[in-house]
């Protein structure tokens, strides 16, 4: 068991094991973004950071079918930040959140050796919850979007290089429209955060279930993390229907492979815990 899966078990209990914790009406879900872990210093403008930040939070609700509502902020900071700074950051979080129609309502701050955000969000639940579980053989697996993106601009960056302001590790793409639509024909999802070969592993381990690939997928596609795209699952039956949601909302769809029996592991190295 790797070191997340093993933190994780230590809490396990009816609420955990999905993007976000359901409890009665609202869905709750958090995550971090940290300076050196998830970016480096100068790869993002400060507004950029906390754009961010408050995208692949909202990325769990989206996951989930589910409305966010309100956000909590927890922040670390450096303390030699100027006034300027933070509002630069504060800005960040309040444009963004209002673009999701998200309040904030509160959270704590504290001076830290680099920049810490933890975000919480509180979503109203849905008719249509998409849960990781119930996937079924012969279910079809399917991702949104063109994965790999935000690992080539990842090794942009680290090798000294640039990325453009759209670069999907700058800009998350939410799927927030063909979610909504899609939620009542499809089986499960997850949105992809740790890579499609990370992320197919605990969708088909919860069901006990394998894969057999319909195509290649090449490992750099397999293992790009912070996508932000998603992996959902539906009959066959339900096909032409996600599809043709597909086509209105304007969203790429992969079709790539077929749940059966057996296992599926992934090939890829942990993003959270290495060595």
């Amino acid at each position: 068991m790797d070191k997340e899966s093993f933190i994780i078990s230590q809490f396990k209990n009816a609420f955990t094991g999905d993007d976000g914790a359901v409890v009665g009406k609202w869905i709750y879900s958090k995550d971090l973004f940290c300076e050196d872990t998830h970016f480096k210093s100068g790869w993002l403008s400060l507004y950029q950071i906390a754009r961010k930040a408050v995208l692949v939070n909202l990325s769990d609700a989206v996951a989930m079918n589910a409305n966010p509502k309100y956000a909590l902020l927890g922040v670390g900071i450096p303390s030699d930040f100027s006034l300027q700074q933070i509002e630069e950051l504060s800005k960040g979080f309040i444009e963004t959140a209002r673009e999701y129609n998200v309040k904030i309502i509160g959270g704590d701050t504290i001076s830290s050796d680099k920049i810490v955000i933890s975000v919480t969000i509180i979503a109203k639940k849905r008719k249509h919850t998409l849960y990781r579980s119930g996937l079924k053989k012969g279910d079809i697996l399917a991702y949104t979007g063109v994965l790999g993106q935000s690992k080539c601009a990842l090794q942009k960056l680290l090798n000294g290089g640039g990325v453009s302001e759209d670069s999907r590790f700058v800009e998350p793409v939410l799927r927030a429209s063909f979610i909504k639509k899609a939620a009542k024909y499809l089986r499960c999802g997850l949105d992809i955060s740790d890579g499609l070969s990370k992320d197919l592993s605990r969708l088909c381990a919860i069901s006990s279930l394998g894969v057999k690939f319909d195509k290649k997928i090449d490992k750099d596609t397999l293992c790009s993390g912070e996508e932000y795209e998603m992996l959902i699952a539906f009959a066959p039956e339900n096909k032409d229907k996600i599809v043709r949601i597909a086509e209105k909302t304007k969203t790429p769809l992969n079709i790539f492979a077929k749940a059966c029996g057996g296992e599926y592991l992934s090939e890829c190295e942990e993003h959270h815990f290495k060595g």
